[in-house]
């Protein structure tokens, strides 16, 4: 049985959703960011950078989305991923690009401390934060234009990576269904029984009205 850390509405929904369509079985265990579990000496034996997600498979635990989304894929549902080297190369290049640029710049939003210790610049970075990412989601809104999903013609494990976003955009009041393409998809994302078991287990912001 695989053991799956995650915290509700962080990034881990991109995992949590790849193993719910993959049909793994999994256990789920929540980890409450508000009580710091992240960081409680148990957590930090799985996950030394005190992060989420996290899979602890038999050989291990394997940590970052980008990593497990493909393993999940490489060893439970071959067609989470796309067969052709260049489109599989394409989905890790996005997944990259979500982890490497669109997530930092959220982060810059929320968790302005990790990028600077003058309390003066906070507002600032922000300010800046929130326009990137905000830029960042108009880019995925025009990678979507014309087409079902975030790779190719068959939904990936890329798709759920690109829900934790709009997600995110929604959570801090951005101007989400300005994004034709992007809203679109949200709503076909939203139209999967396994997405929707788990934004209904997480209790995500995109369930509200």
């Amino acid at each position: 049985m695989l053991k799956f850390y995650y915290a509700p509405g962080a990034c881990s929904l991109a995992t949590h959703i790849g193993l719910e369509e993959s049909g793994a079985k999994y256990d789920g265990q929540k980890i409450a960011f508000a009580n710091n579990e992240q960081k409680t000496p148990e957590y930090l034996k799985i996950n030394p950078r005190g992060r989420v997600p996290a899979l602890v498979v038999e050989e291990g635990a394997i940590v970052e989305n980008t990593a497990i989304l493909d393993y999940i894929a490489g060893k439970y549902a071959p067609h989470l991923m796309p067969k052709d080297p260049v489109q599989r190369a394409r989905a890790i290049s996005l997944m990259a690009w979500f982890s490497n640029t669109v997530h930092p710049n959220f982060t810059h939003i929320g968790r302005p401390e990790r990028f600077a210790t003058d309390a003066a610049v906070f507002d600032h970075l922000k300010a800046t934060g929130r326009e990137n990412f905000h830029t960042n989601l108009k880019e995925i809104d025009g990678l979507l234009a014309g087409k079902q999903w975030m790779v190719g013609d068959a939904f990936s494990v890329v798709d759920g990576y690109a829900l934790v976003f709009y997600a995110w955009g929604k959570r801090i009041g951005l101007p989400m269904t300005e994004l034709k393409n992007y809203t679109a998809w949200k709503e076909r994302m939203m139209a999967r029984p396994a997405v929707m078991r788990v934004l209904e287990r997480e209790q995500s912001v995109l369930l509200a009205a």
